[in-house]
């Protein structure tokens, strides 16, 4: 931290001088190769010497004449610029296959652990630019205000999705088309839209704000060196799981759940309580659900799988039985059975964005 900085550019020299006669000495003629071993040579002596003056000529002289040696291009810049680009592709590929994956909460199973996307109807008008900007960047909201241009009927919403994270709906009618950043699911739930409704010219459709689902990292790691832990929240593919329905554009859909029975457990749903091997489950997530505070409701009963309170279900082995915490309003392990270990992705590990209460490891 004491060394000059004239010292510490003169030895950053050096280094680069010496790397490029390793990689050039067989392409440069006997003069270069000399006047580069010289310059070096005069450099360290300086150096050792401690004479400012001398250090900043022979430095001078040798940047001089490895600038002369090597031209910069435009092609170098080119291919600089490209090598690290395609490094960085390359690390990130890396880490997502093997390591952190981002997932997005699509639904409302998981409320209010985590979250997935809400709508938020009024017929208030969107606050002004500036304020739009700053609640897409801490609560990742968006405002929506699609008003009738016609009097027309809705004939069909079909789901557009643009580079994985962005969901729209194209809503067409009769005489008019609108693109709205919300997903069919959320504008029939939560605006009241849906294939054979009305609306009259000047009419709103859908005013209001979305917020987005909670954006999460997954641990796609650990899992191949420990063994899933029971109230994990963890995400998994539903690949050959009779009764989940493949979307025909990005195949098996993902989903995030609790982790509430592991091979060989025995389960029993008596609502508002989970009984895993004859017992309450123990664990932070499930006592949050168990205890029917709003806006938690506890676990609600089944069709296909803990479908009556003195009912069971046991997992087979190398299967996992998932639940959603928002138990009245989640599409698990009660109706399809459970998960097999080969669809495990890995463990729901931090949620990144949005900047709310929910940012931070995922419990």
């Amino acid at each position: 931290m004491f060394t000059p900085r004239h010292v510490k550019h003169s030895r950053l020299l050096l280094r680069h001088a010496r790397k490029y006669l390793r990689y050039k000495r067989d392409l440069l003629d006997a003069p270069a190769n000399e006047e580069v071993v010289t310059g070096i040579k005069d450099l360290q002596q300086a150096l050792r010497q401690r004479d400012s003056e001398k250090i900043h000529s022979t430095a001078e002289t040798l940047d001089r004449s490895l600038h002369r040696l090597t031209p910069i291009t435009w092609e170098s810049h080119w291919r600089e610029n490209c090598e690290v680009i395609l490094v960085a592709i390359v690390v990130a590929v890396g880490i997502r296959s093997y390591f952190l994956q981002p997932f997005k909460i699509p639904t409302g199973s998981m409320q209010p652990s985590l979250n997935g996307i809400i709508g938020h109807p009024t017929t208030a008008r969107a606050p002004n630019f500036l304020q739009q900007i700053g609640e897409f960047i801490v609560l990742g909201r968006n405002y929506i205000d699609v008003v009738s241009r016609e009097d027309d009927q809705v004939l069909q919403i079909e789901q557009r999705k643009f580079f994985f994270f962005f969901t729209f709906s194209r809503l067409i009618c009769q005489q008019q088309q609108f693109l709205i950043y919300a997903p069919p699911e959320t504008l029939a739930h939560d605006f009241n839209v849906f294939p054979g409704r009305t609306y009259h010219r000047g009419e709103i459709i859908a005013r209001g704000s979305v917020d987005t689902g909670d954006q999460v990292f997954v641990d796609k790691c650990s899992y191949n060196f420990v063994k899933p832990h029971r109230g994990d929240v963890f995400v998994f593919r539903t690949k050959h799981i009779f009764g989940i329905r493949e979307d025909p554009q990005a195949g098996s859909p993902f989903y995030i759940k609790r982790l509430a029975g592991l091979p060989g457990d025995t389960l029993r749903i008596d609502p508002p309580l989970l009984y895993i091997n004859g017992k309450i489950a123990q664990g932070f997530g499930f006592a949050r659900v168990m205890s029917t505070k709003p806006p938690y409701r506890g676990y609600a009963l089944g069709r296909d799988y803990l479908a009556q309170p003195k009912s069971s279900f046991t997992v087979p082995e190398h299967e996992y039985f998932a639940l959603g915490d928002n138990s009245y309003n989640s599409y698990d392990s009660r109706y399809w059975g459970p998960v097999p270990d080969e669809n495990l992705v890995g463990r729901g590990l931090f949620v990144y964005w949005p900047f709310d209460e929910h940012w931070g490891l995922i419990r």
